[in-house]
């Protein structure tokens, strides 16, 4: 009806499409209008006070002008539809122009005798139908005019007794509203699939000129004997020819290229061939073609013609170029199933292959084998020279791995720095063993990258299938606990798969869920070690140890589940316990005995590892020059920098920081200038081969010991466990000594109890 919108659809063009008729049906109704107002001034003339029919006539004619303006408004509403404001205008127009009309007989009736009032009845009936036929677009236009018209001819004949025709006046109006409510509808409904037909066939014509201007596909057709007949422009532009050369060349000789006189065609141009030989349908059949000396990849759909005999006139299809596509599937179907880097087969392409050879062995009862590798310190030159050379020189590997491969093995990368190996025939375990020989010596040998010289290793672990796995998972999982193994070994070795193996890896899950669930169930605790003075043999501090004593597994060996809990990073939580519980039992000793606690590389890389230091001292009070804390030279090989800007704020808070094992990884004076160590701890094979008069260690433990005392650092000297070895650490000027000859790593009670006694009281006397 026009009075509201529905929340649902889109009203303003619905609107615009029903209002889009009403200006030229407003002509028509205003031609009947000005026609009604002559026909009632004729009639009312002389018979009513001139200045009541002017005024009425003046009215109603300024009313019928700005109705024709609001209409004239409308103009392309089907083009942009119609708002709000403008309908509710349109109909306050409308409403206007009825209650015009509604004036004549109420106001004329009185003056005039019952056969003009009747003639004037007639004109509004007319009028009424009018607007119920003539504007269907807008329905409240008849709406207004059955009301207020209707409805003020039923009043004025009621009040002049005239009952009959107050009732025609009433069931009129009725069957008018109702009228034009059926008419608004069905005129709506129809201007609603119109429009859909014209935005099919907009589309359709769209389809059509992009279909007829597009590159991308052509038409073709041939005659019985196979020739092409009626060349389209795009045709002949897919065969780089002019279309008048081509008419009545053979179809499949065009597209063939040289392949036509060898008669060698491509699998796809043989079908279509033998498609079109036995005036078979075919659809998007992808074919090989050769254009201009250039391969092209074609997809051609054909159906046979026949007369209106039913007689086989020849064929009809269309065909589209595509090459590109067909390029990025083979470039996608490349990148599935081979490593970017480095050229070699990826995971997805090895496993295919390592299933192919378990099947060929299983069939022809032969062996097959896997070898995993891995290159051992690569990751420090990731750290150190960044991951373009890195990358760079995983390249390099690959080239060398491609040269020991055999006519039937596969090598593949399978991620980071491990590749694999499949060996399809397997069935001389000499050449296994061989192989991995010639892969170890000759990754070892050094690479030059970006003007560095580079070293690397490789641990080899290997499986033979189907003896050591049935299937792809179980030779793969055997030969990476080979590789565990022989990294284990120390690297640069080859170990095969040994069903012990599979135990230890059973007996390491063990560990890793019992020590998941070690500190909750109270299972670990620490055990403290005296340093002491080399020259008067006090306890100067105690080295914090962990220990685990698990429920399932007995006391287990720090050897064993500290690497294991590095591996897990469970050594962050482990680690922060004993810091906590260290600085809590040091202030149990006297106040100048400190504590040392070692610190893994997780630990320190931890973002909460300085937090974790403030914390335990301010829980338990104690001094921060009494905690050192211990690393090793391995932590500035994975990040150096925020390792070094990590120990600088733990110096800042006044520890100490010791470097352990000095000497025995990547030395290197660099750490000594960058840090200011408080400690450097000489590790015992120095010292034992010292004690033993090797000349090498002698030389090193003076050179640390006098480096140390031009930086102002201590010098700590490990496992000191005779008494030659104590007298040659105090010759060589070491100032601390840690061994088994001053004391074993021992519980809190037994650490407090040295101070305790008399010896100790004696020598802090003599001191």
């Amino acid at each position: 009806m026009g009075l509201t919108d529905p929340d649902d659809g889109d009203w303003v063009r619905l609107r615009g499409m029903q209002f889009s008729a009403l200006p030229q049906a407003s002509a028509v109704r205003r031609v009947t209008q000005i026609i009604a107002m002559l026909a009632v001034f004729a009639l009312c003339f002389g018979h009513v006070e001139p200045f009541v029919l002017a005024g009425w006539f003046l009215v109603t004619g300024t009313v019928l002008w700005r109705s024709y303006r609001i209409t004239r408004n409308l103009a392309g509403v089907d083009r942009r539809g119609i708002n709000r404001r403008e309908v509710d205008r349109l109909l306050t127009g409308c409403a206007v122009n009825a209650l015009a009309w509604a004036m004549p007989l109420p106001l004329f009736g009185p003056f005039i005798d019952p056969a003009l009032q009747m003639r004037i009845w007639a004109i509004l009936a007319v009028l009424m139908t009018a607007s119920a036929v003539l504007m269907p677009a807008v329905p409240m236009a008849a709406l207004f005019f059955g009301v207020l018209v209707g409805g003020s001819s039923a009043l004025f004949f009621l009040f002049a007794h005239a009952y009959d025709m107050a009732a025609i006046s009433l069931v009129l109006a009725g069957i008018v509203i109702w009228g034009a409510a059926k008419c608004a509808q069905r005129f709506l409904h129809a201007k609603i699939a119109e429009a859909g037909i014209s935005e099919k066939d907009e589309v359709v014509s769209m389809l059509l000129r992009e279909y007829e201007e597009g590159e991308a596909d052509w038409l073709w057709q041939t005659d019985t004997a196979r020739r092409v007949r009626s060349v389209s422009p795009r045709f002949a532009y897919a065969l780089g020819r002019e279309a008048g050369e081509l008419e009545g060349k053979p179809f499949i000789e065009l597209i063939a290229g040289a392949c036509w006189e060898t008669g060698d065609f491509h699998a796809g141009l043989r079908e279509l061939a033998e498609r079109i030989k036995r005036r078979e349908s075919f659809s998007n059949l992808l074919v090989r073609v050769v254009i201009g000396g250039q391969t092209r990849w074609w997809e051609l759909s054909g159906t046979p013609k026949l007369d209106e005999n039913g007689a086989f006139i020849g064929f009809r299809g269309v065909g589209s170029d595509e090459t590109e596509a067909r390029e990025s599937s083979d470039k996608i179907a490349y990148l599935a199933r081979y490593d970017t880097l480095t050229g070699l087969p990826n995971r997805m392409m090895l496993t295919e292959a390592l299933g192919d050879a378990l099947d060929y062995a299983e069939t022809w009862r032969t062996r097959c084998a896997f070898l995993m590798i891995d290159l051992d310190r690569f990751k420090a030159v990731n750290d150190t020279l960044g991951h373009l050379v890195g990358d760079q020189l995983l390249a390099r590997v690959s080239e060398r791995l491609r040269e020991q491969m055999g006519e039937h093995d596969i090598c593949a990368r399978l991620g980071g720095d491990e590749f694999a190996i499949v060996v399809r025939d397997a069935s001389d375990a000499r050449y296994v063993e061989a192989l991995a020989v010639r892969v170890i010596e000759r990754l070892a040998q050094p690479y030059e990258v970006d003007h560095h010289t580079l070293y690397v290793g490789a641990s080899i672990g290997s499986a033979v299938g189907p003896h050591d796995g049935a299937n792809v998972e179980t030779l793969m999982r055997n030969a990476d606990l080979a590789l565990y193994r022989a990294k284990d070994g120390g690297g640069n070795a080859h170990h095969r798969y040994e069903p012990a193996l599979h135990a230890s890896a059973e007996e390491r899950r063990k560990l890793e869920f019992s020590l998941r669930h070690a500190l909750e169930r109270r299972e670990l605790s620490v055990a403290f070690q005296p340093v002491v003075d080399a020259d008067t043999e006090s306890v100067v501090s105690f080295e914090a140890l962990v220990r685990w004593n698990s429920a399932e597994h007995g006391f287990v060996s720090p050897a064993k589940f500290i690497p294991l809990a590095e591996d897990t990073r469970l050594i962050v939580p482990i680690g922060e316990w004993v810091l906590r519980e260290a600085c809590h039992e040091a202030m149990n000793w006297p106040s100048h005995v400190r504590v040392a606690v070692n610190v893994s590389g997780e630990q320190l890389l931890d973002h909460n590892f300085a937090a974790s230091v403030v914390s335990a001292l301010a829980e338990s009070g104690l001094p921060p020059h009494r905690l050192e804390v211990e690393v090793t030279e391995s932590i500035f090989l994975r990040d150096g920098t925020m390792a070094n800007q990590v120990l600088e704020r733990i110096m800042s808070l006044g520890c100490g920081v010791a470097l352990d094992d000095f000497g025995t990884g990547y030395s290197s004076l660099g750490y000594l200038r960058k840090l200011r160590f408080s400690t450097i701890k000489i590790d015992r094979s120095f010292v034992q081969g010292a004690a033993s008069g090797n000349a090498e260690s002698i030389a090193i433990i003076r050179a640390v010991v006098a480096m140390a005392e031009s930086l102002d650092m201590s010098t700590t000297a490990e496992g000191a466990e005779t008494d030659r070895e104590v007298e040659i650490i105090r010759k060589l000027g070491c100032r601390k000594i840690q061994g088994y000859f001053f004391g074993r790593p021992m519980g809190a009670m037994d650490a407090r109890e040295i101070f305790k006694s008399r010896h100790y009281l004696d020598r802090q006397r003599v001191a």
